[in-house]
């Protein structure tokens, strides 16, 4: 009879500690949350994004805290996604985890949506989270083992998965593709590389703050968990993907908010 193993202490199970983390729109909002998270527990965190000026500021911010290097990048082309992943192998020879955070939103009346707007969001949105991911591959892949593979973390978001009240067509529309790219490369990928999403509700980012100051209260208080997201809820959920507690999962889709997605 071969002996059952004992339980993996949750210390062990969740440890993160010495991978190497790449996460794409790093510098503020949930970017910032995730790379913050990491950096708090023991990963050695690259960030870009599009401004070198706050990568810098960002980095000397999380620094203090443990391993946080980053680029700036343009990833809403395939030479941008290209050049980025060309220079993160240049320093390293493998990485565990590629969040893909970066992006971008719009929302105006049905009128005013015109094929510039589309443009600019599905190019970062959704080709920039298939390019960054193709040209990582190769990293990833170098950093997997059959115990442990590599990582893919998507954000996509709550809006993605219902009707939002606001007329931001164009964003909703990029994440629900998101949502679905996160399926067919995890299918693809595997078993090498595990590919999740994450579909986030309300939280203080820039890209949230206009309407969380007009409907912030609203907002709360329709989600059944009565609260905005914090910054810990979101790093919580991209550890859990990158560690071993979240080893045995590919192409899920995580809403982390509040459960409004339930209600709406």
């Amino acid at each position: 009879m071969t002996d059952t193993p004992g339980p993996t202490p949750p210390s062990a199970l969740f440890d993160v500690a010495g991978k190497t983390v790449v996460v794409t729109g790093g510098s503020r909002g949930i970017g910032r949350m995730i790379a913050g998270g990491f950096v708090a527990a023991g990963a050695d965190v690259v960030i870009a994004s599009r401004k070198a000026d706050a990568v810098e500021a960002t980095v000397a911010e999380l620094s203090a805290f443990g391993r946080c290097s980053g680029l700036a990048a343009d990833l809403s082309t395939e030479a941008g996604a290209r050049t980025f992943a060309d220079a993160v192998a240049a320093d390293h020879d493998r990485v565990h985890v590629l969040v893909n955070n970066a992006g971008a939103t719009w929302g105006a009346p049905l009128a005013e949506h015109d094929t510039a707007s589309w443009q600019r969001v599905l190019d970062l949105n959704v080709q920039g989270v298939f390019h960054t991911t193709k040209f990582f591959l190769p990293l990833l892949q170098a950093a997997s083992t059959p115990d442990d593979p590599a990582r893919v973390i998507n954000i996509g978001s709550i809006d993605g998965i219902h009707v939002p009240v606001l007329e931001s067509y164009s964003y909703s529309s990029s994440k629900a593709a998101v949502h679905q790219l996160t399926r067919h490369l995890a299918k693809h990928l595997a078993p090498t590389v595990t590919v999740n999403a994450v579909a986030p509700g309300p939280f203080e980012s820039k890209m949230m703050a206009a309407t969380l100051d007009t409907f912030g209260e609203q907002i709360a208080a329709s989600a059944p968990l009565k609260r905005i997201g914090r910054p810990d809820d979101m790093a919580g959920v991209a550890i859990f993907l990158a560690s071993r507690a979240g080893a045995y999962l590919t192409g899920a889709i995580i809403p982390v908010d509040g459960g409004i997605a339930t209600v709406g």
